[in-house]
């Protein structure tokens, strides 16, 4: 980088931007995340991203995901191809980011129709846990650039956010995780039903037990053939397709973080956001508010992140004015249905009112 401080000669200035041109172009083939993507095509992507909003590689899902708000759930629903309102389709889910402390959990489908098995294997898919990262980011752009993908398969994500897991956990009417995945599940298959994906059959990989997530699955989408297994990500192409999609985009969301407390990490380095990863670790530890605790990276519902504050930040009380009784209450309604005998009588205790003022009835005048 060039930092001129005085004015300089026209052709010195023509230098020195010629120069910055060419740095800039080693940064960008750097940072290219795969290599066969040429520069037409990103350059296209990126004016495609800004026309439209639309996630049409791997180039411009990072821009799309930095455009959004990270402390609310974003939703991303790919067009939906010709083919899948026409003909019967399968569809698979899957998630990712379940366990981490850190970072939000993706959850994603996958759809094509039920004769389209090639295309999925032409791609490769498979579960994306078994996959390498490079591997995983080449088949999610072909997902979104190769035309015997894009004419036959569609896709769509939700980004829960850190927020909205802690807060789900922690409301008095508690939400437990499983709860939010089933609802998150549950809300994007009813997205693609709405944007015209002829639905026949669901895959699922399992969160809990897959009997009851299969019953709830088919309580609320009984016309459709609905399997709930585990491992499904590894067994139905079409449930890998998801994982993929999921996985990709929450490792995209950890690039591009930012922290509205203002905070700068060097190249993301918070490691994997797994509990027992000692990087994650020392961000914790680094990163303690005494007041208010975590940056909104952090899900506050876990118990690594619980422990962490509980042993530095301050100890905080709440008032709860629900939970106390109003010092002025009013007679209660059951009052008035006491003091009857047995003989039919009613013995009631006179009125505060004329008592202070020392009233009675009177019958005779």
């Amino acid at each position: 980088m060039y930092k001129i401080c005085v004015p300089v000669h026209k052709r010195k200035q023509k230098k020195a931007r010629k120069m910055s041109d060419q740095e800039d172009l080693v940064v960008k083939k750097e940072n290219k995340s795969i290599d066969n993507i040429d520069e037409n095509d990103e350059e296209s992507n990126d004016k495609d991203f800004k026309d439209r909003g639309k996630i049409s590689s791997l180039a411009a899902l990072g821009p799309f995901i930095a455009s959004k708000e990270n402390s609310r759930n974003t939703i991303y629903l790919s067009d939906v191809p010709d083919v899948c309102k026409d003909k019967p389709c399968m569809l698979g889910v899957d998630e990712a980011g379940r366990g981490p402390v850190l970072g939000p959990m993706v959850y994603g489908i996958s759809y094509c129709p039920l004769e389209s098995k090639k295309p999925l294997e032409d791609l490769g898919c498979a579960d994306s846990k078994q996959l390498t990262e490079e591997k995983r980011d080449i088949i999610f752009n072909d997902i979104n650039t190769k035309d015997y993908a894009t004419s036959c398969i569609g896709w769509a994500v939700e980004i829960i956010s850190p927020s909205t897991i802690s807060t789900s956990m922690y409301r008095r009417s508690k939400c437990s995780l499983n709860e939010v995945s089933m609802d998150s599940a549950m809300g994007l298959i009813q997205q693609a039903i709405d944007a015209g994906v002829n639905i026949a059959e669901v895959y699922v990989d399992t969160v809990g037990p897959p009997e009851k997530y299969q019953e709830k699955l088919l309580k609320r989408f009984p016309s459709f053939k609905i399997t709930v297994a585990k491992k499904a990500d590894s067994t139905y192409p079409i449930v890998s397709a998801a994982s993929i999609c999921a996985k990709v985009t929450r490792d995209h969301a950890l690039k591009v973080w930012k922290f509205p407390e203002g905070l700068v990490i060097k190249d993301n380095a918070f490691g994997s956001g797994y509990p027992g990863d000692p990087v994650t670790k020392r961000f914790l530890a680094e990163h303690i508010d005494l007041v208010f605790g975590f940056p909104r990276l952090v899900r506050f519902s876990w118990s690594t992140a619980e422990n962490a504050l509980a042993d530095k930040a301050y100890d905080m009380e709440f008032d709860e004015p629900d939970s106390e009784k109003a010092k002025f209450a009013g007679t209660k309604l059951t009052k008035f249905f006491k003091g009857t005998t047995k003989s039919g009588e009613v013995i009631r205790e006179e009125c505060r009112f004329f008592k202070q003022r020392h009233l009675g009835n009177v019958m005779d005048f």
